[in-house]
Parts: C-alpha cells; sequence; structure tokens
C-alpha cells in the first residue's frame, strides 16, 4: 500500500514551480521602487495622526498704537522743522538786517510777450534771480522762491535795473521791489550840458551807471524808437539822435534798460521842441525844415560865447543864402571837430574827407553836431538881422563880427599883433 502523505514529500518539484509563479505574479504586480503613499483623507478616522497647525503671535495693540504715535510725532516734528524754516525765509523772519544793491541785467531776459492791453511785457529769468538773491544773503532757499515765483508770475513783474533790497522783505516784497519805479530802485541825477554829442552823452551816462557804454551805444543806434521827428533810415549810427538828446537834468535807474534814458530825453524834445506851440509857429514860417533848424542850432551852440546867438545865426544864414565871398561855405570848426573826434590841426582844413568839413562842402551838415538848448533853437528859428558873413574869437572870448573878407583879415592880423606884444 502507498503512503501518499510520504509520497508527497517527494513531490517538491511540483509545489516550488507552483508557488515560484504565484510569487511572480505577485511581484509582477507590486512596483519594485519607493511607493509614494496616497494623501491622507481630510477627515481621518480618529487613528490617524494629526497635523500640529503652528500658533500666531498676538500683537499688542498698545504697543502698536503707541509706535504709530511715535512715528507720526517724528514726521510731524520734521515737517514742522522744515516748514519754520520755509516760513521764516519766506516771510523774512529772524534775519539779521542786510541791506544790498540788488542788479538785475539785461541778459537776465528770457523773452517777451503781449498782455491783454497789447503792450509788450519782458520776462526774465526767475532761477538767475533766486541763485543772486541766495549769494546776497537774502533768501535762503532759492527753489522754494522759485515755486513762489510761479504762483506769483514773477518773472511777469521784474524789471531791469538796480534796486535796493534788504533782508526784512518777504518774497512778494522783494519782487515789488524789482522794478524800475517805487523808492527801491536806485536812482542817479544826470544834468545833459547844451552842446552835448551823443557820445558824451553816453560816456555820462555810463560814468554814472546807468548802462555800460556798450550797451548805450548799441541802443542809440539800432532800437526802433517811435519819433516822427527821427531820421528812421539812419537806423544803425548813433548820429541819427544827434541834435534830438534834449540837455537837461534827469534821474534815471541805474542799470535799467538802457532805451529808458534816451527816451526820457526824446520825451523832453518832443514836449519842449517839437510840441512847443511857440518854436511850432516860428518853424512853420521857416523854409526851413525841423532838421534844418537842429542843426544851425547845434552850429550855433558849439561856437556862442553864450551872447551872440542870434548874430552867428545871421552869419550861418547869410552864407547859406549868399554866395558873396564866402561861396555859401560855411567853414565852421566846431563841425570839423566833430567829423575829426579830436583836436583838428591845420591840415585838416584841406585834407579831411568828410561831409562834415564845412570848408570843403557847401551848406549844412548831413546832421547836427550837437544837442543844443531852447535859446541856440530859438536864435535858429530868429536870426538877427546882419550882414556880417565873419567871425572871430576876440582876447575877452567874445566874438568880433565882420561883413566882409577884408575886414575879417583886418581883425585876424590885429588880434595876432596883440598876442605877439
Amino acid at each position: 500500500m502507498t503512503n501518499h502523505a510520504n509520497d508527497d514529500r517527494y513531490h517538491t518539484t511540483d509545489w516550488d514551480a507552483s508557488q515560484v509563479e504565484k510569487e511572480a505574479a505577485q511581484t509582477r504586480q507590486e512596483p519594485t521602487g519607493p511607493q509614494e503613499r496616497p494623501p491622507r483623507p481630510a477627515s481621518a478616522g480618529t487613528g490617524g495622526v494629526k497635523k500640529r497647525k503652528k500658533k500666531k503671535r498676538r500683537t499688542n495693540p498698545l504697543l502698536a498704537i503707541l509706535l504709530w504715535l511715535a512715528i507720526v510725532a517724528a514726521s510731524s516734528a520734521v515737517l514742522a522743522g522744515v516748514g519754520w524754516l520755509l516760513a521764516n525765509d519766506f516771510a523774512a523772519l529772524n534775519k539779521a538786517y542786510k541791506e544790498v544793491n540788488f542788479q538785475v541785467p539785461e541778459d537776465w531776459i528770457t523773452g517777451t510777450e503781449t498782455d491783454e492791453d497789447g503792450d509788450e511785457i519782458t520776462l526774465y529769468d526767475v532761477s538767475k534771480v533766486a541763485a543772486a538773491l541766495k549769494e546776497d544773503g537774502l533768501i535762503e532757499y532759492p527753489w522754494f522762491f522759485k515755486l513762489f515765483c510761479r504762483f506769483y508770475d514773477a518773472d511777469r513783474k521784474i524789471n531791469q535795473g538796480t534796486f535796493v533790497l534788504n533782508t526784512d522783505m518777504d518774497y512778494m516784497a522783494l519782487i515789488r521791489n524789482m522794478r524800475s519805479r517805487g523808492d527801491s530802485a536806485v536812482t542817479v541825477d544826470v544834468t545833459i550840458p547844451e552842446g552835448y554829442t551823443v557820445k558824451q552823452i553816453i560816456d555820462l551816462l555810463a560814468e554814472k551807471g546807468v548802462g555800460s557804454v556798450e550797451d548805450l551805444t548799441e541802443t542809440a543806434a539800432k532800437y526802433e524808437f517811435e519819433y516822427d521827428f527821427l531820421d528812421k533810415e539812419s537806423t544803425g549810427d548813433i548820429s541819427r539822435l544827434e541834435g534830438y538828446l534834449f540837455p537837461d537834468t534827469y534821474n534815471f535807474y541805474v542799470g535799467a534798460k538802457t532805451e529808458l534814458a534816451f527816451k526820457a530825453m526824446l520825451d523832453n524834445f518832443g514836449s519842449k521842441v517839437a510840441g512847443n506851440e511857440d518854436l511850432t509857429e516860428l518853424l512853420e514860417e521857416s523854409p526851413y525844415t525841423l532838421k534844418d533848424i537842429i542843426t544851425i542850432a547845434s552850429l550855433i551852440e558849439k561856437e556862442t560865447d553864450g551872447s551872440d546867438r542870434e548874430n552867428i545865426s545871421s552869419v550861418i544864414y547869410n552864407r547859406l543864402e549868399n554866395d558873396g565871398e564866402t561861396h555859401f561855405l560855411l567853414q565852421i570848426d566846431a563841425a570839423l571837430v566833430y567829423a575829426a573826434g579830436r583836436p583838428i590841426t591845420q591840415s585838416d582844413y584841406t585834407t579831411l574827407d568828410s561831409p562834415y568839413n564845412l570848408y570843403q562842402h557847401t551848406g549844412l551838415p548831413p546832421t547836427p553836431i550837437a544837442s543844443p538848448g531852447i535859446s541856440s533853437i530859438r536864435a535858429a528859428l530868429m536870426p538877427a538881422e546882419t550882414n556880417y558873413y565873419f567871425y572871430v574869437l576876440g582876447p575877452d572870448d567874445k566874438h568880433i563880427f565882420n561883413e566882409t573878407l577884408a575886414g575879417h583879415e583886418k581883425t585876424l592880423a590885429g588880434l595876432q599883433s596883440e598876442a605877439g606884444e
């Protein structure tokens, strides 16, 4: 009889094969590498591990309020300090008194514009103004001054010139006082003598600080003055103003626009000469133009001793209107000096080539040679009725008049004889 239990012991081959196949199948189903664990359901059972939450630190509300108040207080203190400094500068507070002559020069002009009335307004560079005020110690914060100028339209309100400013003036006062009007502007009295030429007047104005020689000369030559009595075709030469800058005493602004000084003198001429009814009536009766009369008056002014204007005027008219012994030649030394621009020499009478050489050219010179006063203008309009053609300065600085060349030469010989003695 066969024992099955014992027989099975010897069938190990069959068991092993089936067991190996079973294990191989399990091996194919399970991953060989590390497997990511599936996420744990949010509603894990009581048996799962709970995740610990971080505990938030609570801010002390009192401490936060105190910190906020500290920041606000510090910011307010800084702003208040800055604001106080700006307010002091704006209102001119707590400043040691200082006074300066502040100049706004012509080269600070940035342009012009026309206002509602059609008037031309000059605009100025407030940045340069602010920098100069800072340099002179009148303000501390140029940027703040420029900001104020923007809202105050200061570039339209400032004028060229020299002004007396001081540290007691706030921003608005500084701007208001930088004008060519008012007590703040520096002014100077200038007396223009009778018989001064345009060049002499320019030198005098420059000496008094009204403007520079260069600026005054350029203005005299090129500025477009609107006066009917001026020759507009002569623009570019200062001689166009010759004779029309009326001799008088003026109060000019120092460093102001140079044309203002010339306008003051031209306005005075227009009022006292061109607008004078008595002179206008005399001019209407004369065959000569206003320019001719002023030219004759300028010759009288340069030749007169102060008491003989009408007699000198008669000599000029006699020579202008009669051939006589002078052949329409005025032969006046003052015109030759004007042409030379220096004391003349004996050779200048024959060699100096100029329309102002009245020893070579007949009639009047092309322009007046100086600014005549009212007395000389009246003498030009109302000459004495004489037959004088010659005059010479005597030893007492008085002119000796003669009707003929022979009489004139006799006078000269007598003077030379006296001089030789």
